[in-house]
Formats: C-alpha cells, sequence, structure tokens
C-alpha cells in the first residue's frame, strides 16, 4: 500500500483511542468485519501491529503510542481546513480526552456535556481519572487537556490559569470540633482521610506537623472526592481539603468548614493545561476556552464565592 486514505487515518485513530476494534466499529458506522480489514491495511502500512493484547483487552505498541496524538493533530487540522478560517462547533466531529479527579466529573462536567449538546453535538469527551505522570506525558498518554493543582507547568505544556484558594479543615456537621476552634495537636485526636487524585494538597499539613515533632494518622486513602465525602458524614475523621472544595462539599453533604489552626497557609493554584502541539488547533482551542468558561463561572470552581457561608 502506497498511501493512506482519510477514511483509513479516521479508522486508525478511533481504533487507537478504543484499543479495539469492536468498539470502534460502531463509533466508525461500519461492520466490524470491515474495519478489521482495514486494520490489516494499516498494520502492513506501518509494518506494526499497533495492538497487542494483554490479558482480556489489548494495549497500544510503542508506535502506536507515537501515532495517536500525531493523527489527532492532523485530522483536527484537516477539519479546520474543510471549515475554513471561521470555525464552526456545530460541525465540529472529534472526541477529546480529558483528565481531571471525579470532582471535577461530578459538578463541573455535567454543564459540559450540556453546552456540547447544544453548540457541539458532533464533539464526544472521554473522561479520565487524573494521574500525576500525566503532567509529562500527555502526548504520549493520548491525553488533550488535564485540570489539576500545579506549582510548576512542564515546558511543553501551555495553559489557562483557572484560580486559586487555600486549604481549608473538612469535617462532620456533628464533629465534636466543629463547634469552636482546635490547635494542632488537639486535631491529632482524629483520624484523618487523605485524597490521593489531582495535585498536592496536604503535604503542607505533614510538614507542619513534623516541624513540632507531631505526626497524623491516615485512617483512609481513597482517589475519589465523593468517597472522601461520605466517609466524613459517618466517622469523627478530618480532611484537608482545597477551600472552595470544602464549601461546596457543605452545599451537598453533611459536614462543616473550618479554618486550619496554622499561622501561614499555602496557595493552590488551578490550571488546565494541554500540549503544545495543540496550540494552533481551532476545534481543541475552542474546547478548552468554552471548558474554562464553564469552570470560572461555575459555583463549583476555585473562583466561586462564599457569600451564603460567611
Amino acid at each position: 500500500m502506497q498511501q493512506l486514505n482519510l477514511n483509513l487515518l479516521r479508522s486508525l485513530l478511533v481504533i487507537l483511542q478504543q484499543q479495539n476494534v469492536t468498539r470502534a466499529a460502531p463509533l466508525l458506522h461500519i461492520s466490524q468485519p470491515a474495519l478489521s480489514r482495514q486494520f490489516a491495511q494499516l498494520r502492513d502500512y506501518f509494518a506494526d501491529p499497533l495492538l497487542l493484547r494483554e490479558g482480556n483487552g489489548y494495549v497500544l505498541t510503542p508506535t502506536a503510542k507515537q501515532l495517536l496524538p500525531k493523527v489527532q493533530v492532523l485530522l483536527g487540522q484537516l477539519d479546520d481546513l474543510r471549515q475554513g478560517e471561521d470555525f464552526r462547533p456545530a460541525l465540529c466531529q472529534r472526541q477529546f480526552r480529558f483528565a481531571a479527579t471525579d470532582y471535577v466529573a461530578n459538578f463541573i462536567f455535567p454543564e459540559v456535556m450540556a453546552l456540547l449538546r447544544q453548540q457541539a453535538p458532533g464533539v464526544n469527551v472521554e473522561f479520565s481519572q487524573w494521574q500525576p505522570q500525566m503532567l509529562h506525558s500527555m502526548a504520549s498518554q493520548q491525553v488533550d487537556m488535564v485540570s489539576t493543582m500545579a506549582s510548576v507547568i512542564p515546558s511543553q505544556l501551555e495553559g489557562i490559569l483557572l484560580g486559586s484558594d487555600k486549604p481549608a479543615l473538612l469535617m462532620a456537621k456533628q464533629h465534636r470540633l466543629a463547634t469552636g476552634a482546635a490547635d494542632l495537636t488537639s486535631l491529632l485526636a482524629y483520624g484523618f482521610v487523605q485524597l490521593t487524585a489531582g495535585g498536592d494538597k496536604d503535604s503542607f499539613f505533614d510538614r507542619a506537623l513534623a516541624e513540632r515533632g507531631l505526626s497524623r494518622r491516615i485512617a483512609y486513602q481513597v482517589p475519589f472526592f465523593a468517597a472522601a465525602f461520605k466517609v466524613l458524614e459517618q466517622t469523627d475523621y478530618l480532611l484537608v481539603v482545597p477551600e472552595h472544595i470544602a464549601h461546596n462539599a457543605c452545599q451537598q453533604y453533611d459536614l462543616q468548614v473550618q479554618a486550619l489552626p496554622m499561622d501561614s497557609l499555602p496557595e493552590h493554584q488551578y490550571f488546565m493545561l494541554w500540549h503544545q502541539m495543540y496550540a494552533q488547533d481551532q476545534s481543541h482551542a475552542w474546547f478548552r476556552e468554552a471548558v474554562a468558561g464553564i469552570i470560572r463561572s461555575s459555583i463549583f470552581s476555585p473562583l466561586a464565592q462564599y457569600a451564603n457561608n460567611a
């Protein structure tokens, strides 16, 4: 085979995104046998199997991992050419992979999906749980955008500052400490829940304790915000969490926010980040600006005001 046509490139993209020919076929609106024949052509063309069986599924080969972001950018550029300089979201046919915590998935992305359904019905989103290694391997991890806390942004990434806040202490509304301020030592009579997803939210607290010769008990580690909030409701555990998340959790759960008894608290900064190879991609730019706009205006965002909680 001397060249690839556009249909084969689109098939390649969806197969690599799904890591499965059978799942990719209905998304491409072709039969599984027909897509299998196309995939055989693609394997011959690249002289690589592209997918390797692992357990009950498949994983991308190193060649496929390199191809995926390049093909996605190329097809995005072709779509931009077809639409001309006046990009129209309603005509966009694309899948984006967005990585963040379940907090973003639960409280912000329903509004994002409603916007897409109205303005860009041909856009699909695959939401992935944020993992710290994504920050340094977004291209190979096949991630279009991430939303996370960050103190240092790798040079190959570009981003939008979404907001900032400081950490706070979250607990059950009926907690013994909920009626008044407590010092660091008194907090240690209770176990802590620790969130393992997202950026570094509480290592500063452990350092502050260590400087005083103290340490805390981590009773429960979990990557899911919703799971952590439920545990707090039913126990006397404590959680160190960003202030905007703490206040918003109190609107959904039977919880209470208190200030951390520390003189100096770090500032958390929240970014939406993407690889610089997408800088001139019109559909990518539209999507990231749309998501950033929703986060900035959402009551669940880092920029939210807490007048009702004052």
